[in-house]
């Protein structure tokens, strides 16, 4: 796969991250393929350790197609850390904007330019008990409905061994394996065309999803759960549980007190 200009500043970043994640973990990455040699696209990568984004970017950047983060804008605004998110060319994300799409507004014009785009669609790392991937957010089907761009569905597994979801330490022997599965792109076209109404946006979502958790399931050799985690779902569950425990326990502190 032809490689093209990475810059100054990745491949120094490249100098700095990669030498400690080689003794880290091994790898086991397929589904190279697929990465498009020429054009913008963009990857949709499940999300389970607060490391998996650099072991995920050295899979990248290994393809020659480096990915550009989308990350706080406060991030770019002073200092190395800043210069260095601006000269890797992470896109920043303005959160205060009221217009979704105006949010999503660099990454779209670097889909435009040529680039790939790496989206984490759930957001945060996941927070199902098992580690499958939760509902996504519509931001990366926002972005590929806007520019009609391929969509590759990426699953990893393996740095959360390394370090689990939330985990202080990490658990380095014995030493772990990032496995990583690079899929075919996934077919949007159903949807171009079309208003993008927060059902498309959901709907879209959910098939960019379904992609990544399938090929999590080839990684693992299992199959994941038929319901999706949905993190504000498990909260609305929650606050009933918490106000039915809080009604019961008042009421039976009406009866105790009644019967005195």
């Amino acid at each position: 796969m032809p490689r093209r200009r990475i810059g100054f500043w990745y491949r120094f970043a490249a100098v700095l991250c990669k030498p400690p994640l080689v003794v880290l973990i091994k790898r086991d990455w397929r589904g190279m393929e697929h990465i498009p040699a020429e054009g913008g696209f963009i990857t949709a990568v499940n999300h389970n350790s607060h490391i998996d984004p650099f072991a995920y970017a050295h899979f990248q950047y290994n393809t020659g197609r480096v990915p550009r983060f989308l990350a706080k804008s406060g991030l770019f605004k002073k200092g190395f850390v800043g210069a260095a998110m601006r000269g890797t060319g992470q896109i920043p994300v303005y959160r205060e904007t009221t217009d979704a799409l105006s949010a999503f507004r660099a990454a779209i014009d670097a889909v435009e330019r040529g680039e790939c785009v790496a989206f984490y669609p759930e957001g945060t790392i996941t927070r199902d008990p098992d580690q499958w991937p939760m509902t996504g957010k519509t931001g990366a089907a926002r972005v590929a409905l806007q520019t009609k761009c391929p969509v590759i569905p990426v699953a990893q597994w393996g740095a959360n061994e390394l370090l689990p979801p939330y985990a202080k330490k990490p658990n380095l022997l014995p030493r772990k394996t990032h496995q990583v599965l690079a899929g075919p792109p996934v077919d949007l076209t159903d949807f171009y065309d079309k208003e993008m109404t927060p059902d498309l946006l959901k709907e879209a979502t959910e098939v960019i999803m379904a992609a990544i958790t399938r090929q999590l399931e080839e990684v693992r050799g299992e199959k994941a759960p038929e319901t999706t985690y949905d993190p504000r779902q498990e909260r609305i569950e929650q606050r009933r549980r918490t106000a039915a425990q809080n009604n019961s326990q008042a009421k039976a502190e009406q009866e105790e007190g009644q019967g005195t």
